[in-house]
């Protein structure tokens, strides 16, 4: 049954409660950093990093922080793993840590590091919040990998900076515009929505068919 629950708690995050397709939160890395790839993935990764480790220590001090301190206390837990992950891309990635930029550092105040240690580290045990974090953590990774795959590809004919369309291919330099940040996220968006909505009908189908 414990195994069930954490299980549940981790594929939430994936898909029915994804950050990025679902529930519309980091628009500001998702939209800044994914002109490529590999900047998604280590974006993707750096911010799973802090979620698993600020809704560990989260959890473990639930009971310890006193509530009216709580959002500042989450600030010094959720800064103290960013600057970890921040200096070891610095120091083993230096290529990233240059793209990425100030987006690493501004992991501090993203909302969707805030709202899982609001609203479900601060309020379960330390296993599942774990099992949160990854589960977000890889859900919203997934959506950057996803994202940024398709306008690299479209923007340059690249993926992960290795040429992977014919030579006559034309780029479309829109994809890696700003815009086409903009256009290509709404389009995911409606294919993941429907596709997620598909899914939940099928499935009340299948159920109503057993009753």
């Amino acid at each position: 049954m414990k195994n069930n629950r954490l299980i549940k708690v981790f594929t939430n995050g994936l898909l029915n409660e994804n950050p990025t397709f679902r529930l519309l939160l980091g628009m500001c890395p998702t939209l800044a950093i994914t002109k490529a790839a590999s900047s998604g993935l280590g974006m993707g990764l750096a911010t799973t990093f802090v979620l698993v480790f600020s809704n560990m220590v989260v959890s473990m001090l639930r009971n310890i922080i006193p509530d009216k301190v709580r959002i500042p206390a989450y600030v010094v837990v959720i800064a103290t793993f960013v600057t970890i992950i921040d200096l070891m891309i610095k120091a083993f990635l230096p290529a990233l840590s240059s793209t990425l930029g100030i987006y690493i550092p501004l992991i501090v105040v993203n909302c969707i590091i805030f709202a899982r240690a609001e609203s479900f580290a601060s309020k379960n045990p330390v296993l599942p919040s774990i099992a949160d974090g990854l589960g977000m953590g890889l859900g919203f990774t997934g959506a950057l990998v996803l994202l940024s795959s398709v306008r690299e590809i479209i923007g340059t004919g690249a993926w992960f900076g290795v040429q992977i369309m014919p030579e006559g291919y034309q780029p479309m330099a829109i994809a890696t515009s700003p815009a086409g940040g903009f256009l290509f996220l709404g389009i995911l968006l409606l294919l993941v929505n429907a596709a997620v909505q598909y899914i939940e009908r099928r499935k009340a189908q299948k159920e109503e068919e057993i009753l």
